[in-house]
């Protein structure tokens, strides 16, 4: 928004130059009117500016800067005529603007801005480029407050006006934080929201001035910064990263110095008389008298680092480089406004990271704001794991005083703005005053504070809070931290990295340049290696920061990939999120080394039971005793953040603050370690939280009396990948052979495509990949290529566009290689599928793709359930498909395998040895499924391709039966599916004639008699007709198959999100579903539209994709009829339900006793 005003502004302002016909003046008065009028719409009261405002005693402004409430009302309008504000003085100031060829400093020294300034207090000077705004000072007399230059010249000014995008782009983000300011600048400062905002604001400006600055200068400071974190800013992001967090240490180290030096002089002059007063500034050393003075802060900072780091940042050679210092100049004269009394009445210093972190970090650089992510964890869910850890180190520990235990230890490890460590400590005063507690209470919680509750954080902005949160805390309790034996007493939170230094270094530490830094590392490292820790707890980061890479912390986490691929065929794993790296610290500091304690976290809720991490929840289950988990969902990926009724499931760090909280599911964790010795696995028990008010209903279940009779026992075992989750498997499902033990070879993953989808295009868009032809000829360079195809030149994660395309130049294009590409059910694109151009189709197979053959067909399921509803999680065709075809990922098994010389043809059932001919074509399974089917009198199934295929069709008619999804939904949502197999040979046959049936049904690309052609049956024939809402022919020109009832609209980064679209209930259980304002396809069954294959809803994804807007165009007429052949073709499935529940019952009844251990 911000560029977009400023670009607005320029361009105005040079049409209007363009003409020539302009006055050097007032012509330009509507394009700043309506800059400043769009700024001030952004602002809490809005503010608008009104040009010529009439004379209330020292002439007719140019301008004047009315808020609001300043408004008068003619009925419910607002009237901005001049008469609207008669009698009132514009509120924010007024304006003096000359032609862009006058001096802006002359003119604010004018008589006429002399006049203004005694009338108004607040002037803007401008001369269109450029903007002085003159207020007043301390000692109540004219001062320039800030200013701000767009170009030095007219000429430059008119230059930069013609480009007024560049200009935008260079210049529009300061502009317009300068002028959001130059309009608050008499907005009282009460509230600490708005002092949080206008800090973010400097904090903006600061970022802006140093982000292309060299900083020679400043290499000491980053090389120390990494020796003590043990980490490295790498590449364009870790320097984005790096300079963000110089400023924001700059600000919270400023502001942290301003509350501490607010309250002091509050204490210190409360009950002083005037001449006491006088005698007691003059002899503080860092009082600074009646104005706070940002130069001091480092004196007011209580931890050496910090001083040593705000000294070397602030440092008054490198900040006159960088142009920081009038920056922080105007800070501390915002700060220096402040009304103190108000402010802190209403500044609770429990909550102030909701408005001076998370909006501040927003506002200052949202882009590393959404990088970090969320840094609130909210007060219930603090105060809950707090809670649980003290009644467990009760219950379970033996420990009678809990946290308030003075030999109990805590740390949380990636502590943050520390509200984990103010609730222990408010959590260990409680307890005392329970007991009874004596006026030596407050000693022995600062001495908790300093000795035995530590905090570990690797960010120096939320670190500085952390120590201002808890200093304050302390304050508070009347025992401020204060100097001892000449040294600053301070908490015992650390500058560190967690995940390192747990171990005596082999040779001695590199020495740091800085005292400070060098003393902080060390200290971090003692309590690493010598503290007791008894309780771990926090809210670990669950991604990694990008542009920081770790020293030594990355072999953390092997021991939970130990087995995945040998013993648990688990090829492709994401053990990568920062997070599981803290669980397995906590493991290894609590479980292994100290033999006795607890962790609790909040994170990510993966480990659940993602495949990913069975053998982490396998050490879990060895290493501790008990482990509780409360499951607070609300994925945006696995349940759309929907409960099972349907009802909005928000993320549970959704605040007022912050309302979008995190896409990512969540679970707290505690676990328990009793002692050394461990006889069985942990008991783990699991409970389910959903909705608006859950994190209330999780502080309320503290109260139950039984607290553990609120949770499930949950059952993990070998057959459920030692899941947390608790499920309801029957003994009967686990005896079934799972899909990967029917077939020879393991399924193939489907193709990735990471170009932003440039080479899968729906079908009329055929053209765009004829652009690969482009590509691979040498003769094109680089340059060629980013004009007509860019996102084939944009590089991203492991691709390099150039290195890619060097190494594919001359390649042979193809035309046969562009081909139908189911990219989700039913939804039928054209893809360049080849893996001679990979890395550009970042991973086709060329062991799938050689299964491509005439008369072969692929059966797609995934290992595990991602999404919730899923339906049926299986799909069936001809065509290879892609990845995320279906949620969980699409894994292909070939019905039948081809076999030659490439690599992909090594199988045990051929001799070692013997030539392989060509093309041999053989069934594609295992040889417990080729058993089962001799055992019912069939003979070699590579000689017969009805035999070979009879097992999968039986699979396909089974997994599509609603009774086995409804009977087995945790077995299959856990695994891959298992599939009963009938004793009978009648009994298979049948089920594969209704396999086939499905099979028909599932693909879109030949007809179904009685379904989409021929006589269509009289049940179907009215589902889902297109109709004109008035009953008159469609007319494709008017916009009538133009789709904009808003099924899909662009999200985040491009990716294609679903919208709640357009649906009439007819009230008997069928619907309408809209187009548009004129069309719908009238009469789509319920049950039809809410029919999911893989995770996805089928036709409302189809839609999604299709929405005018993203699709650039209307549907086209074939478009059209086919989402009312797709819903016919759903409609037979559910129709073909009884059936497929009759075989299943039947089939399970009386199944074939598969083999035992035949993995």
């Amino acid at each position: 928004m911000s560029k977009s005003i400023i670009e607005r502004y320029l361009r105005d302002i040079s049409g209007i130059h363009g003409t020539g016909s302009h006055v050097a003046e007032t012509s330009f008065y509507p394009a700043l009117e309506r800059m400043l009028t769009d700024i001030g719409s952004t602002l809490t009261p809005k503010v608008r500016c009104v040009i010529n405002p009439k004379s209330t005693g020292a002439g007719i402004p140019d301008g004047g800067l009315f808020t609001a409430d300043q408004f008068r009302r003619s009925g419910a309008e607002v009237t901005a005529s001049a008469e609207a504000f008669k009698g009132l003085l514009p509120s924010r100031g007024v304006i003096e603007a000359k032609a862009p060829q006058e001096n802006v400093e002359a003119i604010a020294g004018t008589e006429q801005v002399s006049r203004y300034w005694e009338h108004y207090r607040v002037v803007l000077v401008t001369n269109f480029r450029a903007f002085i705004l003159i207020g007043t000072n301390p000692s109540g007399k004219p001062c320039i407050l800030e200013k701000f230059s767009l170009a030095d010249s007219e000429d430059e000014f008119w230059h930069l006006a013609s480009h007024p995008r560049k200009g935008a782009s260079e210049h529009g983000e300061r502009m317009f934080e300068y002028l959001k300011r130059v309009l608050l600048c008499n907005a009282p400062l009460c509230k600490p929201e708005d002092v949080a905002a206008i800090l973010a604001s400097y904090a903006h400006d600061a970022r802006l001035r140093i982000q292309k600055a060299e900083l020679p200068a400043l290499k000491s400071v980053r090389d120390a910064l990494e020796e003590a974190l043990g980490l490295h800013f790498v590449g364009e992001r870790g320097e984005h990263f790096f300079r963000s967090t110089l400023i924001q240490t700059l600000f919270y180290g400023v502001f942290s110095a301003w509350v501490f030096w607010a309250r002091k002089k509050s204490l210190q002059t409360r009950d002083l008389s005037g001449f006491q007063q006088v005698l007691f500034e003059s002899s503080s050393s860092y009082s600074g008298g009646e104005h706070f003075d940002w130069r001091t802060a480092q004196y007011l900072l209580r931890v050496p680092m910090l001083r040593a780091l705000f000294s070397q940042v602030a440092d008054p050679g490198h900040l006159g480089a960088l142009g920081l210092t009038e920056v922080l100049d105007w800070t501390a004269a915002a700060l220096n406004r402040v009304n103190r009394n108000e402010f802190f009445e209403s500044f609770d210093e429990g909550h102030a990271v909701q408005y001076f972190y998370e909006p501040f970090l927003q506002a200052f650089d949202p882009e590393l704001r959404k990088e970090l992510g969320v840094w609130y964890t909210p007060e219930e869910i603090v105060h809950y794991q707090v809670e649980r850890v003290d009644a467990v180190l009760r219950s379970e520990l033996g420990i009678a005083d809990g946290l308030a235990d003075p030999n109990v230890v805590v740390l949380d490890p990636c502590c943050g703005t520390g509200a984990y460590l103010r609730a222990v400590l408010r959590r260990i005063a409680a307890t005392l005053r329970e007991k009874g507690g004596d006026a030596l209470m407050a000693q022995d919680l600062k001495r908790t504070a300093m000795e035995r509750v530590f905090g570990f954080e690797i960010l120096p902005a939320p670190f500085v809070v952390a120590h201002l949160q808890l200093g304050l805390e302390l304050e508070n309790l009347g025992v401020p931290l204060q100097e001892q034996n000449g040294q600053p007493e301070r908490v015992g939170v650390y500058l560190t990295n967690a995940l390192t230094g747990w171990e005596p270094p082999s040779e001695k530490p590199k020495q740091i340049a800085f005292p400070g830094f060098e003393d902080e590392r060390d200290a971090a490292d003692k309590v690493k290696q010598e503290q007791p820790i008894l309780v771990i707890l926090g809210n670990p980061p669950y991604n990694a920061y990008a542009g920081i890479s770790p020293d030594e912390e990355n072999n953390l986490v092997e021991p939970y990939k130990v087995g995945l691929i040998s013993e648990w065929g688990i090829k492709k794993f994401n053990l990568d999120d920062l997070y599981i790296r803290f669980f397995r610290l906590a493991e290894k500091r609590i479980a292994e080394y100290g033999g006795r304690g607890i962790v609790s976290f909040i994170s990510n809720f993966s480990y659940l039971g993602d495949p990913s991490f069975v053998v982490a929840r396998r050490r879990f289950l060895d290493e501790f005793d008990a482990i509780w988990l409360d499951c607070m969902n609300g994925d945006s990926r696995e349940t759309g953040k929907l409960t099972p009724e349907g009802t909005p499931d928000p993320s549970v760090f959704s605040t007022e603050w912050n309302r979008e909280g995190i896409r990512v599911g969540t679970a707290i964790s505690l676990l328990v370690k009793r002692t050394r010795e461990q006889t069985a696995d942990a008991k783990v028990r699991f409970r389910h939280f959903w909705g608006t008010d859950k994190r209330n209903d999780l502080r309320a279940s503290l109260g139950v009396e039984d607290f553990d009779s609120q949770y499930e026992i949950a059952n993990p075992c070998k057959e459920n990948r030692w899941s947390f989750r608790p499920s309801n498997v029957s003994t009967e499902y686990l005896t079934w052979p799972k899909l990967t033990e029917l077939s020879e070879e393991p399924p193939y993953n489907g193709p990735v495509e990471r170009r932003g989808n440039s080479l899968i295009v729906f079908p009329d868009k055929k053209d765009n990949l004829l652009l690969v032809k482009k590509y691979l000829d040498p003769s094109l360079s680089n340059d060629d290529i980013m004009k007509i195809a860019p996102l084939f030149m944009t590089s991203s994660g492991e691709f390099k566009a150039e290195k890619a395309r060097n190494l594919l130049k001359g390649c042979a294009f193809d035309i046969d290689n562009i081909v139908d590409y189911p990219f989700k059910p039913f939804d039928i694109r054209l893809a360049y599928l080849s893996s001679d151009i990979a890395p550009l189709f970042s991973r086709p197979s060329p062991a799938l793709l050689q299964q491509r053959f005439p008369g072969n067909k692929f059966f797609i399921t995934r290992d595990t359930a991602d999404k919730s509803p899923e339906g049926p999680p299986f799909f069936f065709s001809p065509l290879v498909c892609d990845y995320d075809c279906i949620s969980g990922h699409a894994r292909h098994f070939p019905l039948r395998l081809r076999r030659g010389d490439s690599p992909s043809s090594s199988s045990g059932a051929f001799l070692p040895g013997l030539s392989l001919e060509q093309d041999v074509v053989t069934a594609n399974l295992s040889i417990a499924a080729r058993a089962y089917l001799s055992s019912l009198g069939y003979g070699d199934p590579d000689a017969d391709q009805v035999v070979s295929e009879l097992i999968w069709h039986h699979a396909l008619a089974i997994g599509y039966s609603p009774a086995y999804l409804e009977a087995n939904a945790d077995g299959v949502r856990q695994d891959w599916p298992r599939i009963p197999l009938p004793q009978a040979r009648e009994q298979l046959e049948a089920s594969a004639a209704l396999g086939h049936q499905v099979a028909a049904l599932l693909d879109s690309e030949t007809s179904v008699p009685g379904v989409t052609t021929g006589n269509v049956s009289p049940e179907l024939r009215s589902i889902a007709v297109f109709t004109r809402l008035d009953g008159k022919q469609a007319n494709p020109a008017a916009g009538d198959l133009d789709l904009t009832a808003g099924w899909g609209y662009a999200g985040r980064g491009g990716i294609t999100m679903p919208g709640k679209g357009k649906l009439r209930d007819n009230g008997d259980d069928t619907c309408d579903v809209f187009l548009n304002d004129v069309t719908c396809w009238r009469n789509v069954p319920n049950a039809v539209w809410n029919y999911y294959i893989g995770g996805y809803q089928v036709i409302k994804k189809w839609l999604s994709y299709r929405e005018r807007p993203l699709l650039g165009r209307g549907l086209l007429p074939e478009e059209v009829r086919y989402v009312s052949d797709m819903a016919r073709r759903l409609a037979a499935l559910v129709a073909l339900g009884e059936k497929l529940d009759t075989n299943y019952h039947q089939t399970s009844a009386k199944s074939y006793p598969w083999p035992k251990n035949e993995e």
